[in-house]
């Protein structure tokens, strides 16, 4: 088509408009004043906002609350130094006129005139919110807000993730160390209206009782020796986005009784101050302890406890995900080549049968931290067993000196898998032998992939 016949095609402002309003995306623009001048189709099916009711309004206004939450780059409109902004991608979760949390991928562009001049926003949005709901109900889904993992278990964090994520009520996360409790603080952060905020993380239990006051709530000057100026706690710091109380379970009784005054007003004062400062923040505690325990023993408020656990989020030990520990080494690997710019290694069939049967006391951080081990001592391109630390090569000798607990063969793993529809984990059960002797059994024999199911 030459260059005439597109103009004339386009040139009509209703036939652009009808082109636009037949994409699959949802599409807003507004001006360097963030008043909207157009509002396609799509985006009305999205939103449940119809154009007479967004045309000609500032995008803040219009939707109750900035329509890109805390990523607006116009929260003060004219104030955007010109060039600033280019084209920024991101996901979040946006809340519908009939209040339905819906999910989005969001591209935002700069509008520049013939002489380079930013004249305003182009932003385009696709609903994402059934697509994430079929994979993780079929399980084809291997990571989830920077989270590796497509275990059932890790499948139904991730949902609890999405879930929780629209709301501002307290999460409490619990699980052993090395589970990756602040990632998934980070990932509610991250997939929540507060994304673009601060995300504060503090560890209770590595602070000295004397400092932790002053850290979650600040000080003024004087308050004590050597607070030699005014400062922000973290409380402060964090206000209008999260804050993420590690090992929560370690805080005194008395500190105790100063989160639960702030869980119930939202008010705090700085040590030694007598203003009153509201902070707007979400809160996300963890442990590796039972806070229940804690709280029959004496050692953890009650009424506390419950402000905290309103929403508690249980994170899988490596131990009961075992299916995921190939996709985290592979993970592993693959990012410490980037790192420092090498050829990713592989890692031998024995290696990770053994990788599979240890018991990761320590989590998937004593994973990466086997994998650096690995990489370092590695001299070849691939990972051997003797690669491996000791604690874990040791467990191979315990094995060998203990022997084979049953002899697999074909025959009788065909007949399991064909009982058990191709479960792994049921036909394990049903021949006496762990998931990692039967996954090595059947990685040395392809022939019965054919009854392999997706069923883990």
């Amino acid at each position: 088509m030459s260059e005439t016949n597109l103009n004339r095609i386009l040139a009509p402002r209703e036939n652009l408009a009808r082109i636009l309003d037949n994409l699959k995306e949802g599409v807003i623009a507004h001006d360097l004043n963030r008043r909207i001048f157009f509002f396609n189709h799509q985006a009305e099916q999205i939103t449940g906002f119809s154009r007479e009711e967004i045309l000609g309004r500032d995008c803040h206004d219009a939707f109750g609350i900035p329509f890109c939450g805390e990523r607006c780059s116009f929260c003060d409109p004219g104030e955007l130094a010109p060039g600033n902004l280019d084209k920024k991608e991101y996901t979040l979760n946006i809340t519908t006129k009939t209040c339905e949390t819906r999910r989005i991928d969001m591209s935002v562009t700069m509008m520049r005139d013939a002489s380079g001049n930013d004249v305003g926003v182009l932003a385009l949005f696709r609903d994402i919110t059934d697509e994430l709901r079929l994979q993780l109900q079929s399980g084809n889904l291997d990571r989830f807000s920077n989270i590796i993992g497509r275990d059932a278990k890790m499948l139904q964090v991730f949902q609890q993730i999405s879930d929780v994520a629209a709301y501002d009520y307290p999460v409490h996360i619990f699980g052993e160390t090395g589970t990756g409790k602040e990632l998934v603080a980070n990932a509610i952060h991250n997939e929540s209206h507060r994304a673009g905020t601060p995300f504060v993380p503090i560890n209770c239990g590595a602070l000295p009782e004397g400092l932790i006051e002053s850290e979650l709530f600040g000080h003024v000057k004087g308050a004590f020796t050597g607070a030699i100026r005014d400062k922000k706690g973290r409380f402060e710091l964090a206000d209008r986005g999260t804050i993420f109380l590690d090992e929560v379970a370690e805080l005194s009784k008395p500190m105790q009784v100063k989160l639960l005054r702030f869980l119930q007003e939202g008010t705090l004062e700085r040590v030694g101050g007598e203003k009153t400062i509201s902070v707007n923040v979400k809160v996300i505690s963890a442990t590796n302890k039972d806070l229940k325990e804690e709280v029959r023993h004496g050692a953890f408020r009650e009424d506390l406890f419950y402000r905290l656990s309103v929403i508690p989020i249980y994170i899988p030990t490596l131990r009961e995900r075992r299916t995921d520990i190939p996709l985290l080494v592979n993970h592993f690997m693959h990012e410490a080549a980037l790192k420092h710019n090498q050829a990713s290694l592989r890692m031998s069939k024995e290696a990770m049968s053994l990788l599979m049967d240890y018991a990761w006391p320590g989590n998937v951080r004593e994973l990466q931290n086997a994998i650096q081990f690995a990489l370092v001592k590695s001299s070849g391109r691939m990972i051997t067993i003797d690669d491996l630390p000791m604690e874990i090569r040791a467990m191979r000798r315990e094995t060998l000196r203990r022997g084979p607990t049953r002899k697999l063969n074909q025959a009788t793993v065909r007949r399991a898998l064909a009982q058990t529809a191709g479960n792994k984990s049921k036909a394990a059960r049903l021949l006496g032998v762990g998931r990692a002797t039967l996954y090595r059994f059947l990685n040395d024999h392809p022939d019965l992939a054919d009854q392999e199911q997706a069923t883990p």
